[in-house]
């Protein structure tokens, strides 16, 4: 649980996080009690670092962190939420929250997420969320996939970002998204500290090196890594295994398996090096992981013990695995 710089700012933060998608009912339902359990587990195994949103379960894991944390001293966390998305009662469907007319998220509250990247609408998710956790703050705060609000984004978003950041009220901002292109525009475009990319800097895939890595490379923007298992697949990539979030197609089950033989010639788990690859690139900070259960979260922190040989990643490398 080493810690790094976040970009340019007096903000530090370990290499391993919670991601919470999945403690706010993410394609399967728990309970308040199993929710706030992983987090007291997970603060017990020294990880600090935590990342929500209002979108992970419509409010519900906000207020599960929320919950979690009330009863451990605030300055010892890093607290990350998400801005861009306000919850609402009168929401219209969000069809991109939706595989063949499932919810990605099961069993939520009665309300929705609203596009709103203005000044006033960034400004009031913050209170909003300020709220439903009960913190007096936040540390992080991401632009929550703008992809199609680019404009909006960069610049009445960033300037609330930007303000907050200016006036003390939060230490480090920057946007999330799963695709790295628009995420690079926007590290060209504004001042940003830190981006967390879901998905594109992984073992199967590392399309972000074309784009993003570069731009934050120039411009010392620090990147949290989300979704090291691409759904699933770099866990068991068995036929109808899952890539993102949905059933992958024949080719990347076909890239999973042959990265899972070459690992298993050095008997270390396909999980292992998914988990621990990104975390070599230089402008990674924090990788989240995204444990539902506490048994989950065991399993991938022992993976973090995997002793991976330097030989495996020269194997994937010259087999054309990796980029």
């Amino acid at each position: 649980m080493t810690e790094v710089q976040v970009g340019r700012t007096d903000l530090f933060v370990p290499r391993i996080g919670l991601g919470t998608a999945a403690l706010g009912n993410f394609q399967q339902a728990i309970s308040d009690s199993d929710a706030i359990t992983v987090v007291d587990c997970a603060l017990d195994s020294r990880i600090r670092y935590l990342d929500t949103a209002p979108l992970y379960g419509h409010g519900l894991a906000e207020q599960r962190v929320g919950r979690a944390v009330a009863k451990v001293d605030r300055d010892r966390l890093v607290i990350s939420t998400k801005v861009g998305r306000l919850l609402r009662a009168d929401a219209p469907r969000d069809e991109t929250q939706y595989h063949d007319g499932v919810p990605f998220y099961l069993d939520v509250p009665p309300v929705g997420p609203v596009w709103d990247y203005s000044y006033d609408g960034i400004r009031r998710s913050v209170e909003e969320s300020l709220e439903r956790t009960g913190l007096d703050r936040f540390d992080v705060l991401l632009m929550h996939d703008p992809d199609d609000h680019l404009s909006e984004a960069a610049t009445t978003g960033y300037a609330a970002l930007r303000d907050l950041r200016s006036a003390g009220l939060v230490r480090a901002i920057g946007a999330g998204m799963n695709h790295s292109a628009p995420l690079a525009a926007l590290v060209r475009a504004c001042d940003l500290d830190v981006v967390l990319l879901a998905g594109r800097y992984t073992l199967l895939d590392q399309s972000s090196l074309a784009d993003l890595m570069p731009a934050c490379e120039e411009r010392e923007v620090s990147v949290v890594i989300g979704g090291v298992f691409n759904s699933g697949i770099l866990v068991d990539p068995l036929p109808g295994a899952s890539f993102d979030y949905v059933p992958a197609r024949d080719e990347v089950v076909a890239k999973a398996v042959a990265i899972r033989d070459l690992c298993r010639k050095y008997d270390v788990p396909l999980a292992a090096a998914a988990l621990q690859f990104p975390l070599a690139h230089p402008r990674v900070s924090t990788v989240l992981i995204g444990a539902r259960t506490v048994n989950e979260l065991d399993a991938d922190l022992t993976l973090l013990d995997v002793e991976i040989p330097r030989a495996l990643w020269t194997d994937l490398w010259n087999a054309g695995l990796i980029d």
